[in-house]
């Protein structure tokens, strides 16, 4: 029987991709994000028979878990098999030595945290203007990470600042905005968002935080930094969305005013608006 190599070899990635910083992953946090790895992927393939298993037209807020899922099992993947990072000089800790930074985690945010959001915000009554600006800014604070984390001067700082008054802005818009709006089920859905927007702003304070002692004043180890994202992309993420579904699992869909875009369907929406197609 054909295995394949990275399957065989797992816990000698470090071995295969020899890292190329002074201040790199060990073997047991390599361990540690194949383990990460596994379970991520075993929510992805959950999440895809939840997926299959709903009717056509009542599956967006799946497919944005499942968006979400498969992209964070590819970047454990990658990060498991010591692979997307990229040596940066210190500037604390000690001054002038490389460390890895993993830009293929802040592709997966790229990817990720915009999605995250929408899903989130998709089932409350905020303007589609609001959800698109709240979405961009999510690109920019995971941007304002990545250029701040490859910057070996002082000022990767200022854009750490950047980051943190795009976050301010995410905040107000989860917390203040959002929930001001008209509920298409003021009792169901206004309580399922007020319990996951908490949950979701509280996750997103504590990445700053693993950034400043991490990639920003380099006080703890690269292996700490991953366990520690670990542990935060696990709970912001397929814990975070199976909460969020079963907190939805009562809604009718037909609430959100979800509609399709085909002409076909436009055309049998206006012939019989009863039975209105939704996304």
């Amino acid at each position: 029987m054909f295995i394949p190599q990275w399957l065989v070899r797992r816990n000698d990635a470090l071995g295969s991709n020899p890292p190329d910083a002074q201040e790199h992953i060990s073997t047991g946090a390599s361990d540690w994000l194949w383990a990460a790895f596994s379970f991520i992927t075993l929510c992805t393939l959950v999440m895809t028979a939840f997926t299959f298993m709903r009717p056509r037209g009542k599956r967006l807020f799946h497919q944005i878990a499942l968006m979400i899922l498969f992209t964070t099992s590819i970047a454990y993947f990658s990060m498991a098999s010591d692979l997307g990072a990229t040596p940066v000089l210190t500037e604390f800790r000690p001054a002038g030595v490389t460390r890895q930074v993993w830009y293929v985690r802040y592709i997966q945010w790229f990817i990720t945290l915009p999605l995250l959001l929408l899903e989130l915000l998709l089932a409350t009554g905020l303007n589609l203007s609001d959800i698109v600006t709240t979405a961009f800014v999510s690109m920019v604070l995971v941007v304002m990470g990545l250029v701040g984390a490859l910057v070996p001067s002082t000022y990767k700082w200022g854009y750490y600042t950047f980051g943190a008054v795009a976050m301010l802005y995410i905040w107000f818009v989860l917390l203040w905005q959002a929930p001001r709006r008209t509920f298409a089920e003021a009792g169901t859905l206004r309580k399922g968002y007020i319990l996951s927007s908490v949950y979701l702003s509280f996750m997103l304070i504590t990445y700053p935080i693993c950034w400043a002692v991490s990639e920003g004043a380099n006080v703890i180890s690269p292996t700490s930094e991953m366990i520690w994202y670990g542990i935060l992309d696990v709970i912001a993420g397929p814990l975070f969305l199976f909460f969020f579904l079963w907190e939805l699992r009562g809604v009718e869909y037909h609430v959100f005013g979800f509609h399709s875009g085909k002409f076909t369907d436009v055309h049998t929406t206006a012939a019989r608006p009863e039975k209105a197609p939704i996304a």
